[in-house]
């Protein structure tokens, strides 16, 4: 697992060069013309576990570059779902095997139903790549950890790219915005690269949290997103109760669980929902949590809250998760290994989920 995190430097790169050229991104070879672009309705994006996570990110993205609404969905209730999927409209699953039983019963459904649809997968030829319309391959390589990284970080580029585009062709984004997103994303690699850089912070304050019982991930909007990814990480791989929240949640339920030496990891890299997560975190701290802050340099207020901060390179903050994952799946790891666990065979679980 730690060299396949190590690896996504390469691997985002490698997925950003296959579709970036000249300044353009090419999707030509997707099978999906601009008319079928500009024409979309609405966008269901569907799969199953981290492959959802980047779902529920990429949403955010594609809702804020574009006017297409989108709905992400869990394959395994999308399948039994009685509902009407729109005219016009495209299906995305996302799955890193190709092999998942709930997201190739999804695509069928999608199919039986005259949608269009997209693959997002790791595996040429797998067998959601084969009855997609269209795939876009994540060149991630053999990921052999059970818990997945660096295909994740590819579907998320992947995501990326498609709502950059949708939005260029259906004339919702400036030549200027574009250009500057484009510019943006190839900075992300060696970002990573300074982040794991400084993993031995993240693997002292593993070390310090290993015997926990309950940890809680919180975040807004694309942060939220994070927080499911890095609570799922560390439930799977640590044995570690974890539950992720959307912050404004906390109110509703949750924080009644908190307690003196609560374990609360914020995600703070959304800039205009800032003051809001940190008002949240205050509600925790005052409640006896120990707080974990994860934001980007700059933002160094946080520590006026956060018992800990871990700080991540800024970005634009459409493509925030791409950095703000790293940490957290250096967490689950180092956590795991001072427990002694076996981290890339967690006990219960398979790489590739091909049965219901």
């Amino acid at each position: 697992m730690l060299k396949e995190i190590h690896e996504q430097p390469k691997v985002i790169k490698d997925t950003i060069n296959s579709v970036v050229k000249d300044g353009n991104i090419v999707l030509e070879e997707f099978g999906l013309t601009d008319d079928e672009v500009k024409a979309l309705s609405q966008i269901y994006i569907v799969a199953c576990g981290s492959a959802y996570h980047v779902g529920v990110a990429t949403q955010y993205v594609i809702e804020e570059l574009t006017t297409i609404p989108v709905r992400v969905e869990l394959a395994s209730e999308f399948r039994y779902r009685k509902m009407p999927l729109a005219k016009n409209s495209l299906a995305i699953i996302i799955s890193q095997s190709g092999e998942t039983a709930d997201s190739r019963a999804a695509l069928t459904l999608a199919k039986e139903s005259g949608v269009k649809t997209l693959g997002i997968v790791n595996v040429v030829g797998s067998n959601i790549a084969r009855d997609a319309d269209n795939v876009f391959y994540t060149l991630a390589g053999p990921e052999i950890s059970v818990a997945t990284t660096k295909a994740y970080s590819t579907q998320l580029i992947a995501g990326y790219l498609l709502a950059m585009q949708f939005a260029k062709v259906r004339e919702e984004i400036s030549e200027e915005r574009f250009a500057q997103l484009l510019e943006e994303i190839q900075t992300i690699p060696e970002k990573v690269e300074k982040i794991l850089e400084d993993k031995e912070r993240i693997q002292w304050f593993a070390a310090k949290f290993a015997n926990i019982h309950d940890a809680f991930f919180i975040g807004r909007g694309i942060d939220y997103a994070v927080s499911l990814e890095g609570s799922l990480k560390m439930k799977e791989i640590s044995y570690i109760h974890s539950e992720a929240y959307a912050a404004g949640e906390l109110k509703h339920g949750p924080i009644s669980l908190i307690e003196d030496g609560t374990l609360v990891i914020s995600v703070l890299t959304q800039q205009s929902l800032f003051e809001k997560t940190v008002s949240n975190m205050v509600e925790c701290k005052s409640r006896g949590a120990y707080i974990m802050g994860l934001t980007t340099y700059g933002n160094y207020s946080v520590e006026d809250t956060a018992d800990f901060t871990a700080y991540i390179p800024k970005t634009d903050s459409l493509f925030a998760a791409s950095l703000a994952v790293v940490p957290l799946q250096l967490l689950g790891y180092y956590v795991s290994v001072a427990k002694g666990l076996d981290v890339d065979k967690p006990r219960n679980l398979a790489k590739s989920v091909t049965v219901e």
